[in-house]
């Protein structure tokens, strides 16, 4: 009998369920034949890039012919210049979701585990499965990291450790006085991944300034993206924060042009976009004043989130209602696949996108 191409694939690539990303507005439209579409699903920046980002493209198209600089010398040298850290502490990611691969890659086996919380990125336990490491997932108290639980479950095995603050899909955070006493236990022998990928977003005094701790503590490593506060979603880049040892351990199973020209480009401007940065933030939370009341005003119970998104409890199977949704042109989270069947996770638009979703979440909602 012939044998399955499946076979041949790794034990944890064989039973690996792939990333579900957030559906496309072009195939609702093909599916549904709808004109008016809105799409909070994918945490994206509504406003889109900057016009000085617009321009800093434009500027790269002539050179497209060429590879992109390989050690990404300009970027690095903003975010040293941004963070007050040296460039060799510095890793380019295609998104920071690579630099998590980067770091399964460089770290992890068959005989290793990994600690991650419960209603965590759904890339931990991808990253962990593919490379055939274990997954050890401490439940989450209040939709938040168990940093106790946590601590609890290292072991001479274990390699890594993910933590997102804030936390996506739940939008929780970790103060600094917490994340500071959990990484004073944290071995040595741990790697500790402090996931950032929101915290342009956080208006909140206790939370960790974690670039402080990195003098400190050789095995944090701090991940970070453009693609949401900076509207890079479409170029794919991020970037870690670490020692310069584990920096150059991820450099060495990095691939050389991870980043393309215009990534490069758009990312060197972005950083220092100190008004669009500052405009993103008032619009977010202003968006996420009114979809909040509105919840209020629905009877919706909602998980108060730090980031961009907020996961609303529907009091009911969220599966439905998101069908229902994609027919009124919305579209949005649903998070059954992060342990949370009742939730939506709606990501804060512009004045109008919010609005149009209230007004359709109350339409549907009036209807079951």
């Amino acid at each position: 009998m012939q044998q399955s191409i499946y076979q041949l694939a790794t034990a944890g690539v064989q039973t690996l369920v792939p990333y579900q990303p957030g559906k496309p507005i072009s195939e609702l439209e093909r599916e549904l034949g709808l004109t008016e579409i809105v799409k909070l699903a994918s945490n994206e920046n509504p406003l889109g890039p900057s016009e000085k980002v617009k321009q800093a493209i434009q500027a790269s198209f002539a050179d497209l012919s060429r590879y992109p600089d390989g050690n990404g010398f300009a970027l690095k040298t903003a975010l040293s210049k941004k963070w007050g850290v040296d460039s060799s502490q510095i890793t380019l990611g295609n998104g920071s979701n690579e630099i998590l691969e980067l770091l399964a890659r460089a770290f992890l086996t068959t005989e290793h585990e990994v600690v991650f919380s419960q209603h965590a990125f759904a890339v931990y336990p991808l990253v962990t499965q593919a490379v055939g490491a274990q997954a050890k997932v401490i439940p989450a108290i209040d939709y938040g990291h168990d940093l106790n639980g946590m601590l609890a479950a290292i072991n001479d095995k274990t390699r890594l450790l993910f933590i997102a603050n804030p936390n996506n899909p739940t939008g929780t955070y970790l103060t600094e006085q917490a994340l500071s006493n959990f990484l004073a236990e944290v071995p040595e022998h741990c790697v500790c991944v402090l996931d950032e990928a929101y915290f342009e977003y956080v208006d909140k005094s206790d939370y960790p300034d974690s670039i402080a701790w990195l003098a400190k503590y050789p095995n944090l490593v701090i991940t970070r993206t453009f693609s949401k506060a900076y509207g890079l979603a479409g170029l794919r880049i991020g970037y870690s924060l670490s020692s310069p040892e584990l920096a150059d351990i991820l450099n060495r199973v990095r691939q050389p042009f991870n980043n393309n020209a215009l990534a490069l480009a758009a990312a060197e401007v972005a950083i220092q976009d100190t008004e669009y940065l500052a405009a993103t933030v008032a619009l977010n939370n202003a968006g996420m004043q009114f979809v909040t009341d509105a919840f209020s005003a629905m009877g919706l119970p909602w998980i108060e989130s730090v980031g961009n998104f907020v996961a609303v409890d529907l009091q009911r199977e969220a599966a439905r209602i998101n069908t229902a949704l994609l027919h009124k042109g919305v579209i949005v989270r649903p998070v059954a696949n992060y342990e949370m069947p009742n939730h939506l996770r709606i990501s804060i638009g512009t004045e109008a996108e919010n609005a149009f979703f209230i007004n359709a979440l109350k339409a549907v909602l009036a209807d079951v």
